[in-house]
């Protein structure tokens, strides 16, 4: 059914039944595996498994789903946020920056707040929110033009306001907030319009910024050393998506985007530290604990905002703070979360920019001439949407690409200015290159090399080798969600929603929901029933059991 709503939340707060809905305090967040008919954070839980033990939903019913009820979006702006439940009550955001609170069980809507933004130049993605975060009874939401935003729960009124980035300077956010203890974290993105990114946190309370750490150090700095000259002044290091956090190591996790200029590496000699990398940072101070640099000195756009995976497990016989990490550049990793030791690393999509990885994890470089066919292309082998990893088969599951690029002439040095595109590089074809590799299509569930497909992959991280491999007909820009039921739910972009084997990859059942799935599908229950949600297209469908 089609919900329709009114814009002011005053108009619809009388029928909110938010008043005796319990306050998500910070001990929830921590334990909130505990609760699984909620999903109280973006990935589910600080871990970022984007698991739910929930199992109502298993394969033996799975073809009997039907869809419960639908909420149009009043934008048609991406769809790609990943919603909240709290309590039968979501919260789910509308780009550019509206939080819906809706009913979990009927899709009756509660209260709108509406946010105009005003950016002053929207970053590469444009006018995308992913979602909410909440602590106590009050909701987080970052904008794309730079402001973080409490509103309350219960009725939507406006708390604060607190002005993270200057939008007139191309800065802009994304992602849903992480809420850690008392402070909500977000990050800023921009890098194409030479940005010099930061990972920053605020008091819960009223807004205030409690730290702030430079993704591109300056002066004085750990790791300045890597930057040449005044290149650090706009270094790019966006912030896409959303961290994770380990309560008792107080570590929370951030995946770092590329350096700026973009595609002219030859522009800023060095390391080029933190972009392309993965931070550690103490979640009270906001101090650097470790780092890994996936991509030193990256001239293929390899952003490696990536969620953070943290496991519990073992290796190699003993137990370990693990992180799971699959990376735009191509390759699986395996590092110590506590110190952020390289453990193992190989390739899950074909890649021929490194011929592998050292053993501390650097990449062992096969530099590509210009107009050379490069794997992965610039749109890398995943991106931001969210992988899942689930206790029960010990996979970690992740929406790839199979797809190529070419690396091009780097061109002269670009000079900053501002307000103008400061990515570098000459963006077409040098005379006599060769052609792109042509489209291959097959059979689904097999292999071609030099296709440009998606693949919905399981990982063993144990050996860092792939499990099995669902091939879709076109690339996909769906998160994965698995179950303790081993169901795995993803979309694509060719308009399906699907539900996978999660132990082996059979396709159990699927749906055309008329657009492209841009978001992470999440789980819960509402009224004794488990429900799973989607964005796709303009549109989120909330399925359940017939």
């Amino acid at each position: 059914m089609m919900i329709k709503h009114a814009i002011l939340p005053v108009l619809l707060a009388a029928a909110l039944p938010l008043a005796t809905q319990a306050q998500v305090s910070s001990s929830r967040l921590v334990q909130s595996a505990s609760e699984p008919q909620n999903w109280l954070t973006y990935s589910g839980n600080y871990f970022g498994h984007r698991h739910s033990s929930l199992k109502q939903i298993d394969a033996t019913n799975v073809k009997s789903l039907e869809l419960k009820w639908v909420f149009q979006a009043n934008s048609l702006q991406s769809f790609s946020a990943t919603p909240l439940v709290v309590d039968n009550i979501m919260y789910v955001t509308q780009a550019p920056n509206d939080i819906v609170a809706i009913d979990a069980v009927t899709g009756k809507v509660f209260w709108v707040y509406h946010y105009s933004p005003n950016p002053g130049r929207l970053c590469c993605r444009g006018q995308v929110n992913r979602g909410v975060a909440i602590h106590g009874d009050t909701l987080f939401m970052a904008t794309v033009d730079a402001h973080l935003v409490a509103v309350d729960a219960k009725n939507g009124k406006p708390l604060w306001k607190t002005q993270v980035g200057d939008a007139s300077n191309a800065y802009g956010m994304t992602l849903a907030p992480l809420v850690v203890k008392d402070k909500v974290v977000v990050g800023v993105a921009g890098a194409e319009y030479g940005i010099r990114g930061y990972v920053a946190a605020y008091n819960v309370t009223d807004g205030k910024e409690a730290w702030r750490f430079f993704t591109i150090p300056g002066p004085g700095e750990p790791g300045h050393e890597t930057w040449k000259g005044d290149a650090w002044k706009h270094g790019g290091g966006s912030v896409w998506t959303t961290g994770t956090f380990d309560p008792e190591l107080n570590l929370t996790y951030w995946g770092i985007g590329n350096p700026g200029p973009d595609f002219n590496a030859a522009q800023r000699p060095g390391d080029n530290l933190y972009s392309d990398s993965v931070v550690a940072l103490d979640a009270d101070t906001g101090k650097l604990k470790w780092h890994f640099q996936f991509t030193p000195n990256d001239p293929y756009d390899y952003d490696s905002t990536q969620v953070p995976v943290l496991v519990n497990g073992t290796w190699r016989g003993s137990p370990r703070k693990l992180m799971y990490f699959a990376n735009r550049n191509g390759f699986f990793y395996v590092l110590d979360r506590a110190t952020g030791e390289f453990l193992q690393g190989k390739a899950y999509v074909n890649v021929n920019w490194a011929r592998g990885l050292d053993a501390k994890g650097r990449p062992q470089l096969t530099p590509q001439s210009p107009g050379e066919t490069t794997y992965p292309g610039p749109l890398g082998a995943t991106n931001w949407y969210s992988p899942s990893y689930s206790p029960n088969t010990g996979l970690f599951y992740l929406s790839a690409w199979e797809n190529y690029g070419q690396v091009f002439d780097q061109g002269d040095p670009i000079e900053f200015r501002e307000g103008q595109n400061f990515t570098g590089g000459r963006l077409a074809p040098p005379p006599g290159a060769p052609q792109m590799p042509g489209m291959q299509r097959g059979p689904v569930n097999t292999w071609h090399e030099g296709a440009a497909h998606g693949v919905i992959m399981a990982i063993d991280p144990a050996t860092a080798t792939k499990k099995w491999g669902y091939v879709m007909h076109d690339v996909t820009t769906s998160g994965v969600l698995t179950t303790a039921s081993d169901l795995l739910f993803v979309g694509g972009r060719e308009g399906y929603f699907h539900a996978l084997d999660a132990k082996n990859g059979t396709l159990l059942w699927k749906l055309n929901v008329g657009g492209e799935t841009a978001a992470g599908p999440m789980t819960f229950m509402a009224d004794g029933k488990q429900l799973v949600a989607v964005a796709a297209g303009h549109s989120l469908f909330v399925f359940g059991l017939r």
